[in-house]
């Protein structure tokens, strides 16, 4: 409501820089109340980025009905290492998952819908993300997650799943097979693991046209 509150506009102006902040204004007119929040918080976290906060991390909280956001915790570090940690509180923390993915929103109302988010797959979307990011890579858990989990909801748990999974239907092949391989909670190891990813042929096209 701030942005368009005369009362507050230079401080609105200050926090998303005057540019942005108008073109947001006009932007918002239209949309949806939730596509008009989602819009002002991702327009935020770009306006924070720019002012050096480089890692950005948004936490929405909900009101008892689970039918508005009440206020949105906004995370914002230099450090990659306080981004990692930080999601991973935020992700424990967040009322809802699917395939262990949290939704990064606490809402009172999730248990009793639980059915909001089930039509989603986010882990088998990661999953297809990587064999596309990665296409023709040789790479380990530690460089994919350092490459690919700023500004997305997973946390390294996520990216072990989904390498196990990858790994179980030969999707990826690593260096040294599972069975070879020291365990740790019952699971073969990832650790220093190298998992090479077939070419897409998709994939190289796009490289080929760009």
């Amino acid at each position: 409501m701030g942005l368009s509150n005369p009362l507050v506009k230079s401080h609105m102006d200050a926090l998303f820089g005057e540019t942005r902040a108008n073109n947001l204004r006009n932007r918002i007119e239209t949309l949806k109340p939730r596509d008009k929040e989602l819009t002002i918080v991702e327009e935020l976290a770009e306006a924070l980025k720019e002012l050096g906060g480089n890692y950005v991390l948004p936490f929405g909280f909900r009101n008892d009905n689970g039918t508005r956001t009440t206020h949105h915790l906004i995370f914002v570090s230099k450090s990659p290492i306080g981004y990692k940690i930080m999601k991973e509180i935020m992700a424990k923390e967040s009322s809802r998952n699917t395939q262990g993915v949290a939704t990064f929103e606490y809402s009172p109302a999730d248990e009793r819908q639980p059915l909001l988010f089930a039509m989603t797959q986010p882990l088998d979307d990661l999953g297809n993300m990587l064999l596309t990011k990665f296409s023709g890579c040789t790479v380990t858990l530690e460089e994919i997650f350092e490459k690919h989990n700023i500004g997305t909801p997973y946390i390294e748990k996520n990216y072990k799943d989904i390498l196990r999974k990858l790994e179980t239907e030969k999707k990826i092949f690593p260096n040294q097979p599972a069975s070879e391989r020291r365990k740790r909670n019952g699971e073969p190891t990832l650790k220093n693991v190298k998992f090479t990813f077939p070419q897409n042929s998709d994939t190289e096209i796009t490289q080929q046209l760009f």
